[in-house]
Order: C-alpha cells, then structure tokens, then sequence
C-alpha cells in the first residue's frame, strides 16, 4: 500500500506518542508499504514550531534528520496538486491539509490521519 502521513501522523510517529494507534504505527513500520510525507507538513512544523503554536519534542533539525533516516519519501509540492486544490471542495480551510489532501488525490494515496475534516473529502484514508 502507499501512504501518505498527515502532520500529526508524522510527529506523534516519531515522538513515540501514545496518540498513535499500535495499527497505525505497525502500518508506518510494515517495509512492504510506501510511505511519504508532502514537503507541506515539514513547512507545517516549521512555521508553527516557531511562532510558538506547536511544541515538539523533538528538535527540528532532529526531526527531519529522523525522517530522512527513514523509509519516509518526502514529496515535494507539484504543479498538480496545486491546481487540484483549486477543485477541492471548501471543507477544510487549513491550507497544510489542503495540499495534503490534493497530494494525495494526485498520488492516489492513503492518508493515515485522524483528522476528521479530511475524512469528508472523496480521499482514501486510514486510522
């Protein structure tokens, strides 16, 4: 299978957090899957990391280093999904998971997210 891990996903992933189902974590560790993550979610962390709107336990640059380390594929934003998000329906305002979302209608991917504004889009997802 092939996902795609919403921010929360990612960061509850590589804290440990008990946030994170023990079947959604063993879906993250299964090699057999292809797992990405959009650049967005990064630029997410970064920019609420430093205005003081999320607080990780993990630095930054551990963060990314740990996911580079990983099987994470880190997808960079493409003309596609940017013209997806055009099309999508208004849902969701939050502009991370609207490329998020549009990412992974472009990749035909499944999103692991909790977020249940997600969950009304025509998206795949899983919990």
């Amino acid at each position: 299978m092939n996902y795609l891990l919403d921010t929360h996903a990612l960061i509850w992933y590589f804290e440990n957090s008990p946030n994170i189902p023990e079947k959604t974590a063993k879906l993250i560790d299964n090699f057999t899957n292809n797992k990405y993550v959009c650049s967005a979610s990064l630029w997410e962390i970064a920019i609420k990391t430093s205005i003081g709107k999320l607080d990780i336990s993990l630095s930054f640059e551990k963060l990314l280093d740990e996911i580079r380390s990983s099987e994470l594929i880190i997808l960079q934003i493409e003309d596609s999904y940017l013209k997806l998000i055009l099309n999508l329906p208004f849902i969701h305002k939050d502009p991370f998971d609207r490329i998020i979302i549009s990412t992974a209608l472009a990749e035909d991917l499944t999103i692991i997210t909790v977020d249940e504004n997600i969950h009304k889009y025509d998206v795949k997802w899983v919990w």
